[in-house]
């Protein structure tokens, strides 16, 4: 069985690429976690915030966020409009 660090640098590859989607859309990000990397993503008008995984799933890899966000990891630039769309609605 593979140890889910292995799977580490993988992840980071994939929230470093989304992380660089953000800020075109007016959100900010910060990588947390270490060996096991998360991206923690905030709407710095609204100050909603969410923290984002990327999973390896069947086919590939996805990105989870709450509540209920998925997207495949090869779309980034979707993922991030859908989190834009989260973040950004009023409280």
């Amino acid at each position: 069985m593979t140890s889910t660090s292995e799977y580490g640098w993988r992840r980071r590859s994939l929230l470093e690429t989304l992380a660089g989607q953000l800020p075109e859309r007016g959100l900010a990000s910060r990588m947390i976690g270490g060996e096991e990397p998360v991206l923690w993503i905030w709407h710095p008008r609204t100050r909603k915030q969410t923290i984002v995984f990327a999973s390896p799933a069947k086919e590939g890899w996805v990105f989870l966020w709450s509540p209920d966000g998925q997207e495949n990891a090869d779309e980034p630039g979707l993922a991030a409009d859908r989190i834009r769309k989260l973040l950004s609605q009023p409280v």
